[in-house]
């Protein structure tokens, strides 16, 4: 096992981990419904697939770094687990950008009018529901993994690795099934972007 990195502090970290979570949640929630009327003069769709293919690395460096640890390989895990923190990071940045600059498309618009026909619907029949489904878990298990990514990831850098791994046993998975859901996501959608 890996010495500490940082110096353990449960109630700064529960501080700081508590107010980033909200703080993060709150400007994608806000900015999530805000569109900038600029012309930044590239395609803005750019960002989604920036960030499709940000999550489809994720969810590989998941699988490695699950690989590394079941071999014990601690100290490549951890590199693979900072890379995923700080791919995290760009891929926020990036998604807040997407939706600034693109706003919202609309799954079957067809037409790109912002409104979804009878005709438009039935042209996309069940996908439409498949495609809600994936979204709507995708987006409240984003919303809740971030605070068990970081209480996982301190735990680890404060060397208690038997809470790291409980911890780990519920936010791996929750994880991947974002990093994965991602990149299906704007699979779906990309066909109704403008």
């Amino acid at each position: 096992m890996l010495p500490a990195s940082i110096t353990k502090n449960d109630q700064k970290a529960n501080w700081l981990i508590g107010i980033f979570s909200v703080v993060v949640f709150v400007v994608v929630l806000i900015l999530g419904r805000v569109k900038l009327d600029v012309n930044p003069g590239f395609d803005v769709h750019i960002f989604a697939k920036i960030n499709a293919f940000i999550n489809a690395i994720i969810a590989v460096l998941l699988v490695a770094a699950l690989v590394a640890v079941r071999k014990q390989h601690y100290a490549l895990h951890k590199k693979i687990m900072m890379t995923a923190l700080v791919l995290s990071v760009i891929f926020l940045v990036s998604y807040i950008a997407h939706h600034l600059l693109a706003g919202e498309a609309k799954f079957g618009d067809v037409n790109h009018d912002g409104i979804i026909s009878e005709a438009e619907k039935t042209a996309v029949g069940s996908m439409r529901t498949v495609y809600f489904i994936v979204l709507i878990s995708h987006i409240i298990l984003a919303a809740v993994i971030l605070p068990f990514i970081l209480f996982t990831a301190y735990r680890a850098l404060t060397a208690e690795y038997a809470r790291h791994k409980l911890l780990a046993r519920i936010t791996w998975p929750l994880w991947f099934y974002v990093a994965v859901t991602g990149p299906l996501v704007y699979w779906m959608i990309s066909p109704y972007y403008q």
